[in-house]
């Protein structure tokens, strides 16, 4: 009998310890275009190993959460988002015996649609794009139509799954399920967080009955709401009722008092102004889209590719390319 490849002895490890309700990695329904299998990795392990590797996910860095533009070195960004939403989804995972490795891979690509200037870029965009756009169904595109030059990652179908469904609809799998509820533990404690650093709310303005439920601490929090939804095992991923009421506590006093807080909102305005401008100027003048969006509106649309070059961009890539465009330069005379 030859020895089994790396790839195989994780296969074997899969069947003989995950859970009955777990994806395995020998179960998949495959990819779109069929590939030699890698002597080392699942299909799962690759998909995660693509999506750290691509432009989109790198990009991540300089795409703001809920404060646009912050000057401060501690508060979030995408790509520090995605990191906490991966860390939480995985360690439900591993205590439910699901597939780790689908979980990461769906954690890591959930947010690779998300536009600059965060949610306010996408209001924008979903009001102005005739197609309307959210950022789930932007993360799919990413995936699998923008990266590599127009050929995308070619992922599995259920890391595609839980990447679309991760914020209004229930994936195929378990695993993407669990990002789904890791992503509004990680947004929801660390919004906290930073609006405390930036002054706009206080630990004591927190709503008390939340806070014994729940714990006073970001790290109280966050281990009350994952050591709950494991307690009744993989079956049945779910808050209790006590948690879960909480949980809503926390969401309606943070929209109540972050979300639609003039502070955090100051800027959204003219953030929209730069990407609607930018849309628009795209529009008129397609010709000056880079090559491979030029190759998107050939393949879709000339709005599909606009909207895919406004939405791929950075705060600071949106900024500086709005001050090019728009803002008068200079006379030198001497």
């Amino acid at each position: 009998m030859s020895e089994l490849t790396p790839r195989e002895y994780t296969l074997v490890s899969e069947n003989t310890i995950l859970s009955p309700f777990a994806c395995l990695s020998s179960e998949t329904k495959g990819r779109q275009r069929e590939e030699e299998k890698c002597p080392l990795r699942t299909e799962f392990q690759r998909d995660r190993d693509r999506i750290i590797h691509s432009n989109a996910f790198v990009r991540l860095k300089q795409k703001t959460q809920v404060f646009l533009n912050p000057t401060g070195d501690h508060y979030r960004t995408r790509l520090t988002h995605t990191l906490e939403v991966s860390q939480i989804a995985r360690t439900i995972a591993r205590a439910l015996r699901l597939n780790e490795d689908l979980t990461e891979a769906i954690a890591l690509g959930h947010d690779l649609g998300h536009t600059p200037f965060g949610h306010a870029g996408e209001a924008i965009l979903d009001e102005i794009a005739p197609n309307g756009f959210k950022h789930y169904r932007q993360s799919l595109r990413v995936v699998d139509f923008i990266e590599k030059d127009g050929k995308g990652l070619n992922l599995t179908h259920e890391v595609r799954d839980g990447i679309l469904k991760h914020t209004d609809a229930i994936a195929d799998t378990r695993e993407g399920y669990v990002v789904r509820l890791a992503d509004v533990i990680a947004f929801l404690n660390h919004d906290i967080e930073d609006a405390i650093r930036a002054g706009v709310i206080s630990q004591n303005d927190l709503p008390k009955e939340a806070l014994e439920i729940l714990g006073e601490t970001k790290s109280q929090r966050i281990t009350s709401f994952v050591t709950d939804l494991v307690k009744n095992g993989a079956e049945n991923i779910a808050y209790s009722p006590e948690v879960d009421k909480a949980r809503q506590i926390l969401v309606d006093f943070m929209y109540a008092n972050v979300y639609k807080n003039p502070v955090c909102k100051s800027e959204e305005a003219r953030a929209k102004v730069m990407i609607e401008k930018l849309y628009r100027y795209f529009l008129e003048n397609p010709e000056k889209l880079p090559h491979d969006y030029l190759a998107l509106a050939d393949r879709f649309d000339k709005e599909t590719a606009v909207c895919d070059y406004v939405a791929g961009m950075t705060d600071k890539y949106c900024t500086n390319l709005f001050i090019e465009l728009y803002v008068p330069k200079g006379w030198n005379i001497y």
